[in-house]
């Protein structure tokens, strides 16, 4: 993690528009996210075949929590349109109050996200 981090501030810095840096997060939140799973679930499937017993997971709330992430990723893909704009000059970085700005919106996604998801998997709120 530490080291996808380095990566991604050397990326920053040294790209005129952060693209690396963007690609660099994502590509490794991705790897890390299908690569974890995808092993722990094919170990699990091949240790239930072995035992000729059934692997089942439950659905969930899957539906709704994909349906907010999709949303949420559409916002902050408009955010980034937005900066690359000659006032910002790119989706890192630039004045300081649109940083900042920038910055607290997007917390405050992470937070709305953590929120509802967890409000729905509580039964608080409906799901789909």
């Amino acid at each position: 993690m530490a080291i996808n981090t380095f990566a991604s501030k050397v990326a920053a810095i040294h790209d005129k528009h952060a693209d690396a840096s963007v690609g660099n997060v994502t590509g490794s939140n991705a790897v890390n996210v299908f690569l974890g799973i995808g092993v722990a679930w094919s170990i699990a499937a091949i240790y239930h075949y072995c035992k000729n017993s059934v692997f089942q997971v439950d659905p969930g709330n899957l539906a709704y929590s994909v349906t907010i992430f999709c949303s949420e990723a559409v916002i902050v893909i408009i955010i980034l349109l937005l900066r690359r704009a000659p006032v910002v000059g790119g989706e890192l970085g630039g004045p300081t109050c649109i940083k900042y700005f920038t910055a607290s919106i997007l917390f405050s996604m992470w937070i709305t996200y953590l929120v509802l998801s967890s409000l729905e998997v509580y039964h608080v709120i409906p799901g789909f």
